[in-house]
């Protein structure tokens, strides 16, 4: 919001002139009332107590008596043209705003600064005016234009306060998006500790990488740490999934990390020092591709990291699959498929025939039947260990 689009309040400073034998002795009294005015806000808004104290507050003060030397030109010079001294005055107020967001101050410290201000500035005014033997009517209407210029001066550092805090937010926004970009693209460390510091990111130790649906991100990010990095898309081939970077989720905490993403189709990477939280997103991807999680579930990679191992290299391990699934070629489709499973979970459960049943849901005497058509085709190669070694690994993934 610009400083010129202020709602102005019912009555405009601007159009009212005071005569000059009012002007005058006020003219006369403003260094003093500027004075109480900054000793009163300095004493009770304690926020601006040490800025007064520097070099700021030199800077402060002559903005104060320029605000109260302002009004008075404003209501002294009957017939002139008052929008010049007014729009100087709402653009410093409007720039005074933007000043205190970016020192750190809160709207409700300038707000307090502002009615102490004008509270003081206009007893000083009045007593002025009352030594000067004005009359009751003359000082209300005073003490109307008094108020209805503070407001105006007011209004204009809120806005400014407000867009300070907005354009702020979004230039850290856009810096945090490029920090989460930077993570994903693995970029050195010395460009993410510099990207860090402009998004004025405190780096924690580790970083875990989630993969989610982009409805569950916005769901859950706010019951992560504050500090977590979001990016939508991240993995291109993978549309309408997000990553969130949420920074130190490992020990005790990974437990309850799981139970605040459950119900979110989430994959949980590993923990990695956060200059690497790249490592950790690709572990996340190459899970969700083994075994994308459906009904609300949470997969959790530590749990999957056989399976990780055993894919690293699919081409190999498709080598060595058809290598050890060899003496199987002369057997048909259908029966064939029925020996890969048998033994599998046969190597699985060392051979205990009664798991093996239960895990293919079928009589132990078919187990027994079936077995002994692979020690038929194998022969001695099923008590060789580098065999049964070889035939684990190929077979330890269904349908690889």
């Amino acid at each position: 919001m610009r400083a010129d689009r202020v709602k102005q309040p019912v009555r405009d400073v601007r159009s009212y002139r005071l005569p000059t034998e009012v002007i005058d002795p006020l003219r006369h009294g403003l260094p003093k009332v500027s004075s109480q005015t900054i000793a009163a806000i300095i004493r009770e808004v304690p926020a601006y107590a040490e800025p007064f104290s520097g070099a700021l507050g030199h800077k402060i003060a002559r903005a104060v008596r320029a605000a109260l030397g302002t009004f008075l030109n404003l209501v002294s010079r009957p017939g002139a043209d008052p929008g010049t001294p007014m729009s100087s005055a709402i653009e410093a107020a409007y720039a005074l705003g933007r000043g205190e967001a970016r020192s750190g101050r809160s709207l409700d410290a300038l707000l307090a600064a502002y009615r102490v201000g004008a509270r003081v500035a206009w007893r000083g005014l009045a007593a002025i005016s009352v030594e000067a033997g004005q009359p009751a009517a003359t000082i209300a209407d005073f003490a109307e234009l008094v108020f209805a210029y503070i407001d105006e001066l007011s209004a204009a550092s809120v806005a400014g306060h407000a867009d300070e805090l907005a354009a702020s937010g979004r230039i850290r926004r856009r810096r945090l998006q490029e920090l989460a970009q930077a993570l994903v693209a693995g970029e050195p460390a010395h460009v993410l500790q510099g990207l860090a510091e402009q998004a004025e990111w405190t780096p924690p130790q580790s970083l875990t990488a989630l993969l989610l649906p982009e409805r569950a991100a916005r769901w859950v990010i706010d019951l992560l740490d504050p500090r977590t990095l979001q990016l939508a898309e991240a993995v291109p081939d993978m549309p309408g999934l997000t990553v969130l970077f949420v920074p130190d989720p490992q020990g005790c905490s990974r437990p309850t990390l799981n139970r605040l993403l459950t119900g979110h189709n989430v994959v949980i990477g590993p923990a990695r020092p956060w200059t690497e939280a790249r490592s950790s997103l690709d572990r996340a991807v190459r899970v969700h591709r083994l075994s994308p999680p459906d009904g609300g579930a949470v997969t959790d990679t530590e749990d999957h990291l056989a399976a990780v191992v055993v894919t690293a290299d699919p081409s190999a391990l498709a080598d060595l699959r058809a290598w050890a699934l060899t003496p199987l070629a002369g057997e048909r489709g259908t029966a064939a498929a029925k020996l890969v499973e048998t033994l599998r979970s046969w190597l699985l459960h060392h051979g205990r025939r009664e798991d093996v049943a239960a895990e293919l849901f079928v009589h132990p005497q078919t187990v027994r039947y079936r077995m002994a058509r692979l020690r038929e085709l194998y022969g001695d190669r099923l008590r060789d260990p580098q065999w049964v070694l070889a035939l684990t690994i190929a077979l330890a993934i269904p349908d690889a």
